[in-house]
């Protein structure tokens, strides 16, 4: 009989498998935004061992990208509360659309493809009612189609489920305008929710956390094959509290929250950047580039399963037996058992996040 182990690990491994179209620029793992040392922003495919396989310009800093689930094109998002997103071809390098955030909105970095590669979903700010908005743009011309509410404010990651029918938004509960850059504007009201919407946007399930918690923003997202749902939270409160940083959300269930003992979870700075399963489903970590330090946990119980002091670390992504991270001082490595293996140091300073390629459904 499979076990449940073997089961997820099967899961993750399907998940992993090269992406028909990505073969044509070496079948990268990860898309990641970077600045390299001529002042340039690039987004750039890596491999799990840190072999950079293709790197493109970008107008200005980066933060995320998607991925076509079918082809080597990639969309790569501005910073918050950037309004452009580049749609580039990685085998030729060239760019095929850029998409223009509606007037009044502004995106916040993040972004996923419907499974068959029809459409592209973003997260947006609809900033003069302080709404979340998710856009819906037609990814054969790239012209936008529509938007429905992310049933939140300040939507920041979006996922798509297991299911291919189902997209889980981090609605961070921030509320901010252009006009006042990154200042965030509601603080002693912000709500932040967890939202899963199926494709034409209707609300199948709201998840908050305890009041006492509201200042905790869910930020990132990360799901396991069988869709467990994880958050990285940044603390906006007192900072003299160091709250749990990471949940875990089945649907139907409470979140449950992870945390380390407050000796570690102190030195964070209410903080997480990114979160990430390991391959196997058994473990999910953070990285906490404000602690230079990456948390990493044991899913069944919840327990503190490893502390590695990392410097600047945020980038992080599933490995085939562990995880992938990269850091802002240009390191790329693999945390495998208890140890943090440096599998290269590149000439440029990594971004937030490393976007996974996975299979096509």
């Amino acid at each position: 009989m499979t076990s449940r182990r073997q089961f997820l690990a099967g899961l993750a491994a399907a998940s992993l498998a090269p992406v028909r179209g990505w073969a044509s620029v070496g079948a990268p793992d990860f898309l990641a935004a970077a600045l390299f040392p001529d002042g340039s922003y690039r987004l750039v495919g890596l491999a799990t061992s840190g072999d950079v396989l293709f790197s493109l310009p970008l107008p200005a800093r980066g933060h995320a990208a998607a991925a076509h689930p079918h082809h080597a094109q990639a969309v790569a998002f501005a910073r918050r509360p950037g309004t452009f997103a580049i749609v580039i071809d990685c085998a030729s390098g060239t760019e095929i659309a850029r998409l223009e955030a509606p007037e009044g909105r502004h995106f916040y970095g993040h972004g996923v493809f419907s499974p068959d590669g029809s459409r592209l979903f973003t997260t947006e700010n609809d900033y003069e009612s302080g709404r979340g908005v998710i856009g819906i743009w037609d990814a054969d011309g790239y012209s936008r189609l529509g938007e429905f509410s992310s049933g939140g404010v300040g939507p920041h990651d979006m996922r798509l489920m297991p299911d291919g029918q189902t997209l889980v938004v981090a609605n961070g509960g921030i509320e901010t305008h252009p006009e006042t850059g990154r200042t965030k504007l509601n603080l002693p009201v912000m709500q932040p929710r967890l939202t899963y919407l199926d494709l034409s946007g209707v609300v199948l399930e709201q998840v908050e956390l305890q009041s006492a918690l509201h200042k905790n923003s869910i930020r990132h997202l990360a799901v396991r094959p069988d869709g467990l749902v994880g958050l990285a939270m940044q603390w906006q409160g007192d900072k003299s509290q160091h709250p749990p940083l990471l949940g875990l959300h089945r649907r139907g269930e409470e979140p449950r929250l992870l945390s380390a003992p407050d000796a570690d979870q102190s030195s964070l700075q209410g903080y997480a950047g990114s979160i990430a399963f390991s391959g196997d489903g058994e473990t999910v970590a953070i990285t906490c580039p404000r602690g230079n330090a990456l948390h990493r946990f044991r899913v069944a119980d919840g327990q503190l399963d490893g502390v590695f002091e990392l410097e600047d670390v945020c980038g992080l992504g599933t490995g085939k037996n562990g995880f992938v991270f990269t850091t802002g001082i240009g390191l790329i490595g693999v945390l495998a058992a208890n140890e943090a293996r440096i599998s290269t140091q590149s000439d440029c300073q990594w971004d937030n996040h490393l976007i996974s390629i996975r299979a096509a459904a």
